[in-house]
């Protein structure tokens, strides 16, 4: 058996089953980890919801941003964005049942027998691995027991740092930016979502959060996406595993077991760093 993190899908469902091809991946026998963002951008969101809706727990799905944001905009809480390519998944017949499915995804994943985590974005530099738990259920109970109002309130850029007095919906739209959106903060934990080059194109003062000094989660091997200008990442206890499919680069595969990496290439579609 084989454990398998694949980086950020958004809808290119052709590359995903070739990468599946690549590493023979059998559902019977092998695992999936996926880092969130299986949909919007590329052409097959809507099949690549299907497919991952099939396996079960063969996989270990959980939310992005491109994913919250689908489930914002079904519920009327979000507007349709430029390079959106939603409709056939708002628009299908079959389209609660993988909503409810999508919604119930988790936000971190932690593998004792591994001792490996899962996260989409980043984590607060404070955050050990079970404070990163705790604040992502805080997300994922408000998904089920108040989605529209969690859906209402999840927009917007602040507060932009972790507090422990944080409470309500500020609370949650932080630790949703953490777990989601973050790519570079300070020391302090304030981040700045604006940036999302690669290192070295971050306003002063901001680190990758992955490389903070005394960062609370080091020391744990963490895999995470939404970071396409990044590429590949192998250090810091972390591998990042966007590789920009859907930008026309490839969609790559860690083995977690045994470290190995395996990637396809991807059609053109566009060029920078997404979102």
């Amino acid at each position: 058996m084989a454990t398998w993190a694949i980086g950020d899908i958004q809808g290119c469902f052709d590359e995903f089953t070739a990468l599946l091809r690549a590493i023979d991946f059998r559902p019977d026998r092998d695992r999936l980890w996926l880092v969130g963002d299986l949909v919007n951008r590329g052409p097959k969101s809507l099949e690549t919801l299907r497919f991952v809706h099939s396996l079960g727990d063969g996989a270990i799905t959980l939310l992005g941003n491109h994913d919250l944001h689908l489930l914002a905009v079904a519920a009327g809480h979000g507007r349709l964005r430029r390079g959106d390519t939603l409709d056939e998944v708002l628009g299908a017949p079959d389209r609660e049942p993988l909503l409810d499915w999508l919604r119930g995804r988790p936000l971190f994943h932690y593998d004792p027998a591994l001792d490996m985590a899962m996260v989409h974005a980043a984590l607060a530099p404070g955050w050990d691995l079970a404070t990163a738990k705790t604040r992502a259920a805080e997300v994922q109970t408000a998904l089920t027991s108040d989605a529209d109002g969690y859906f209402a309130h999840m927009y917007g850029d602040t507060p932009h740092r972790w507090d422990n007095a944080l409470r309500g919906w500020r609370r949650l739209r932080v630790i949703t930016d953490y777990l989601t959106r973050v790519r570079f903060c300070r020391p302090d934990g304030t981040y700045d979502m604006r940036a999302k080059g690669p290192p070295g194109t971050q306003p002063e003062g901001y680190l990758p959060w992955f490389a903070l000094p005394d960062r609370a989660s080091a020391g744990t091997p963490i895999v995470f996406g939404h970071w396409s200008s990044i590429g590949l990442v192998d250090g810091h206890d972390v591998y990042a595993l966007d590789t920009g499919c859907v930008w026309g680069r490839q969609l790559s595969a860690l083995c977690l077991e045994e470290g190995r990496w395996v990637s396809v290439d991807c059609s053109a579609r566009g060029s920078g760093a997404g979102d």
